[in-house]
């Protein structure tokens, strides 16, 4: 079972004492950097992964409603909205969870430190493949993965 930073209260998500004590350390000049220390990687939080995907999601006409919840919920539950390799070892990395994660590429040579190119490229593959989220939610859940 995988870690999560999120859970979902009565139609709210609240940030688990994991990631305001990430915030924290980093607002007091003691953050980690991202993935491990790469170079150029950033310090950030599930929840600010999690707005800038409902902000990049609306481009797509995703950023609220069934199309929104779908997507959260299949993020949330692929990587807790985290920059993260796949703790199962698949070798999927980030919060769309590629496989391998240098099909993110396509979207920028970043895509290994910044969250809004893997969300960028992860909406795409969600378009190309299943047309919208709730059609890549469905596939997830009957079958693990998407």
């Amino acid at each position: 079972m995988r870690a999560r930073y999120r859970r979902r209260v009565p139609g709210k998500f609240v940030a688990s004492a994991v990631a305001a004590g990430l915030i924290l350390a980093a607002s007091q000049g003691h953050g980690h950097r991202a993935n491990g220390g790469a170079a150029g990687a950033t310090l950030t939080s599930a929840d600010s992964n999690v707005a800038l995907g409902q902000q990049l999601a609306s481009a797509y006409g995703w950023g609220s409603g069934a199309e929104w919840t779908c997507l959260d919920e299949l993020w949330t539950r692929e990587s807790g909205w985290r920059m993260v390799w796949n703790y199962q070892g698949s070798g999927a990395y980030g919060i769309p969870q590629a496989q391998p994660a240098s099909k993110m590429a396509s979207a920028g040579a970043d895509y290994m430190t910044d969250p809004a190119t893997q969300i960028r490229w992860g909406l795409g593959y969600i378009r190309g493949t299943y047309g919208d989220p709730c059609t890549a939610w469905a596939h997830e859940t009957a079958s693990g993965w998407y």
